[in-house]
């Protein structure tokens, strides 16, 4: 029978400005090895990684005190915005591609007037861990980062892929037939997401445990090279919903008063002519 396995992965310290990850989650798997064997890192198994950690380790703490400044230079572009009791909450665009809230820049589970922001280049960020991991344990695996996200049109927020490397992200079924002999024209699994979100049930926002081990997917594992999570954002004309609210305003009202100018000028032309 199909089946997967994820566990969390225990062990792990609090992480500082500096810290090598590859060294500490390679303790922490080591020493989870010599407490069960069948935790043993294997070829073919996926590790999911937290992007909090990754942020601590790399230097990306700023004051609080700092955070809007933070927010404002990780934006390429507001979204949307909506204005709520502790203020304005901004829907943007990031540095990395990303749709987040307030840049992905997190409060919890920081130290006391400390925010986070997201790691510079998540991408970047899991081939290093990848590399390094597998270079020590001797293994093929694959690394994907996590952060935890909304979604516009559902309650809550899951986690999703940010970065990755040396896995396969999507399964495109497109071209296959379905169960019942259809054809399958636009199905593209994010395999990448899903695994993330399985992650988050074991790792969770209040456990301590950033990091989890997925066993059964040895079939999406492949080289270092594979294209990372980026490569999951849609861009340009694929992105249907590029426009936020705020941008769709200002563009109706830019066009609306375009149009009433033009209005203006072929109806004074008109008395011109009378």
């Amino acid at each position: 029978m199909p089946r997967f396995s994820v566990w969390g992965l225990e062990g792990i310290p609090e992480i500082v400005a500096g810290d090598d990850l590859v060294a500490l989650i390679g303790d922490a798997l080591e020493a989870s090895a010599g407490a069960d064997a069948e935790s043993t890192l294997r070829d073919g198994d996926i590790l999911v990684v937290t992007s909090k950690i990754v942020s601590k380790a790399e230097g990306m703490q700023v004051p609080a005190s700092e955070r809007e400044k933070a927010i404002a230079d990780d934006t390429v572009r507001v979204v949307a915005e909506r204005v709520h009791p502790g203020g304005i909450m901004k829907i943007v665009e990031t540095r990395q591609g990303l749709i987040m809230a307030a840049a992905g820049i997190d409060m919890s589970n920081v130290p006391e007037g400390v925010a986070l922001r997201l790691p510079a280049d998540p991408d970047h960020s899991a081939r290093a861990l990848c590399a390094g991991l597998r270079q020590r344990f001797g293994v093929n695996i694959g690394v994907i980062i996590t952060d935890t996200i909304g979604r516009a049109w559902r309650v809550g927020q899951t986690d999703q892929a940010i970065g990755a490397a040396g896995l396969t992200l999507t399964d495109d079924l497109r071209g296959a037939n379905d169960a019942n002999g259809r054809p399958l024209h636009v199905t593209v699994a994010v395999v990448a997401d899903e695994i993330a979100g399985a992650a988050d049930l074991v790792k969770g926002k209040t456990s301590g445990i950033p990091v989890a081990v997925v066993r059964g997917l040895g079939r999406l594992v492949r080289d270092l090279e594979a294209p990372g999570a980026r490569s999951l954002t849609r861009v340009g004309d694929d992105d249907m919903f590029r426009f936020g609210s705020a941008e769709a305003y200002r563009l109706g009202y830019q066009a609306a008063m375009a149009e009433m100018a033009e209005e203006r000028a072929t109806t004074a032309a008109k008395q011109r002519q009378d």
